[in-house]
């Protein structure tokens, strides 16, 4: 009898869509499990310090507890890799784009214990950035492991970061968005179904181990009088002031500082004692927030809190999590954005509502919205802001608010500061992420390209025996029918047979298809060939953009192949460009240059033929009086300067590549 487990095996095996799903139904079980592994440990640490603080005079503990999370968090990133260090999004993006998919399976462990330590001993942050890169290593190690291709690769890693944010908010549909639109940075169909899968596998799967949390709720909602409406586009430019005062914060924790004369365990030393001497004055702003967002949510019109009370927490949490991001803590800019908003939301209604006579405010309305807004313009997303706060609320009844100032926020927060705040840590190091590669190769050729032009179309009075002579003269299976260049129709071999066979004396023009399904020379390869796949048919008449009847060439099978194979040579310099990415932040990279000899090995060989370092990569050549960016069929010549970027080893290597080949023995 055939077990569960064999036939995993043998559907996986075969690598083809079903295989592709249930590995991405096993990427969402382990992610639950992972998320649920990441939760629970964040309890226990944070457990552990309730204890040790108590409610009484032992708060001064947090001047010990602090400190030690972010030294625990530092040990660890000096042990296993600076990957370890921050949230976690922004190393799943340079893994996906520079490393086709490759994130070490080494680093679960040692990021949930930096992100429990840091989190749960009072650092200031959220799970959910943490959670999204544990995600993304176990799609990535899942599937390198059974083998998969880059795409699927990368499909995968996006599926586990998407269940990574599923798992922790119980909100698998915002977590597909999130993967989609801040990880994937495209909503390409081809990676739907593995996002889906996972995110649902992983919610359920966490779900099931640490009960139903809903980790933010609020009561209903709604707009009690349209002018509302002014009060929410004005919390939307309140979302925006506050983004970029965040944004601000975190590029000065990101830019990395290094005194020769101290160590460099006093950074998270000194960043501990600060949090925590802030969080004796307002013990809010530590840890996740999740609770007090929770109860602000749940304000109502009457509350007796304070606006400036909320304001104050608002810059509080701003710069506990800059100071725990500087301090080499393991903690996300998800949950912190959210807090800022929801303070920011309470606090408008709350400062409003006094003077504002044409309805009652509800702060908890406002501080749902505020969460949306600030959370869209520091991630750059906001798709993902409003449905995660349906999703994670229940609320649904906020609606135009919602899209009115997410959309708002984040309009005029990309004026100002066009960089995430996950993209932003990335570009203080030097790093652009490429976005090419997310495009299919075949997105990239056009059918007028490698589409088949010059051919003699058939003649409407033609008659079908002519023409079945035709087709097996020049060995085609259709071809167009036209006069002076004017598309009538299209003839097949099964167009004959149809009608009955070779014939004398029926026509083209009465056997032939009177409306075939064409395509025009500016159309993708990509979007041909699915018309081509939906219809089951193997080619198509090309016809002028500007013009449906005239026609320019036609599509066929073999014009994919060519496109594909066009597509392949372009890519090259995508790869290239990767390269360099991947070798600017290695340790003592620079430029240098070497010039090639008249008898050396590499002259009259094509660059992409050389079997280059891997920790170099060629920038330009210098050749006579001007300089060549070269590309990968650009041949070495004898006298050319060779300008590289790469480490010290790599500059050896090439200089060895550069020799004259050994003499021939006697």
């Amino acid at each position: 009898m055939t077990t569960i487990y064999e036939l995993i095996r043998r559907i996986t095996r075969s690598r083809g869509p079903a295989a592709f799903l249930v590995m991405s139904l096993v990427v969402g079980v382990v992610v639950g499990l992972v998320a649920a592994a990441l939760v629970t440990a964040i309890d226990l640490f944070r457990d552990f310090s309730t204890n040790v603080t108590g409610d009484g005079d032992s708060s001064w503990v947090l001047l010990l507890l602090v400190p030690l999370g972010l030294i625990l968090a530092w040990g660890i990133n000096r042990i296993w890799g600076p990957e370890i260090r921050g949230g976690g999004v922004s190393q799943t993006m340079v893994g996906l784009s520079l490393r086709a998919g490759y994130l070490p399976t080494r680093s679960i462990l040692a990021k949930i214990g930096a992100t429990a330590s840091t989190l749960g001993l009072g650092g200031s942050g959220g799970r959910e950035g943490p959670a999204v890169q544990l995600g993304a290593t176990v799609g990535s190690s899942i599937a390198r492991y059974t083998r998969f291709g880059e795409d699927q690769i990368r499909s995968l890693v996006a599926a586990g970061a998407g269940a990574g944010i599923g798992a922790t908010f119980n909100a698998p549909i915002a977590g597909m968005l999130f993967a989609l639109e801040v990880i994937l940075g495209n909503f390409s169909v081809r990676h739907l179904n593995a996002v889906v899968v996972a995110s649902v596998a992983a919610a359920v799967t966490t779900r099931s181990l640490v009960g139903e949390e809903s980790i933010l709720s609020a009561p209903p909602h709604v707009v009690q009088h349209p002018a509302e409406l002014l009060l929410y586009a004005a919390l939307g430019v309140v979302a925006f002031l506050l983004s970029i005062a965040f944004l601000r914060m975190i590029r000065v924790a990101e830019t990395p500082r290094r005194f020769k004369r101290i160590p460099d365990w006093t950074r998270p030393l000194s960043a501990g004692l600060l949090i925590a001497a802030i969080g004796l004055m307002e013990p809010d702003v530590l840890g996740t927030g999740q609770e007090f967002v929770r109860s602000i949510l749940r304000l109502g019109a009457g509350t007796s809190e304070v606006w400036w009370v909320l304001g104050l927490l608002a810059i509080g949490k701003m710069v506990t999590y800059a100071l725990t991001i500087s301090g080499d803590g393991s903690a996300g800019e998800f949950m912190p954005s959210l807090f800022i908003g929801a303070m920011a939301g309470g606090a408008l209604a709350l400062l409003v509502g006094p003077v504002w006579g044409i309805s009652d405010l509800n702060p908890g309305a406002f501080a749902v919205v505020g969460m949306a807004a600030t959370f869209a313009a520091v991630a750059r997303a906001p798709l993902t802001s409003i449905l995660i706060v349906f999703e994670i609320t229940g609320d649904y009844g906020l609606v135009l608010p919602l899209m009115l100032a997410s959309s708002l926020a984040t309009f005029l927060t990309d004026r100002v500061h066009p960089e995430s705040a996950y993209t932003l840590p990335l570009k203080i190091r030097g790093i652009h992420l490429p976005r090419v590669e997310d495009v299919d190769l075949l997105d990239t050729v056009t059918v007028g390209d490698v589409m088949q032009q010059g051919m003699a179309a058939l003649s409407p009075t033609m008659s079908t025996a002519a023409a079945a002579d035709r087709l097996a003269d020049e060995g085609h299976h259709g071809l167009p029918v036209a006069v002076e260049g004017r598309l009538l129709g299209l003839l097949t071999l099964t167009d004959i047979r149809a009608t009955g066979g070779r014939n004398p004396d029926l026509t083209v023009g009465e056997a032939m298809t009177k409306t075939p399904i064409t395509v025009n020379p500016t159309m993708p390869v990509s979007a041909a060939l699915a018309r081509m796949a939906a219809l089951d048919v193997g080619r198509m008449p090309v016809v002028a953009d500007e013009d449906p009847r005239k026609l320019v060439g036609m599509f066929r099978r073999e014009s994919v192949v060519h496109a594909y194979h066009q597509a392949l040579g372009s890519s090259t310099d995508r790869a290239m460009y990767r390269q360099r990415l991947r070798e600017k932040v290695l340790p003592g990279a620079t430029f240098f240059e070497n010039a090639v000899p008249a008898n050396s090995s590499v002259v009259g060989l094509r660059v992409r033929d050389l079997e280059w370092p891997a920790n170099a990569t060629l920038v330009s050549i210098q050749r006579g009086g001007g300089v060549t960016v070269p590309h990968g069929d650009t041949v070495i010549r004898a006298g050319d300067t060779l300008t590289l970027f790469g480490t010290g080893e790599a500059r050896e290597d090439v200089a060895w590549m550069m020799e004259p080949p050994p003499p021939e023995g006697p």
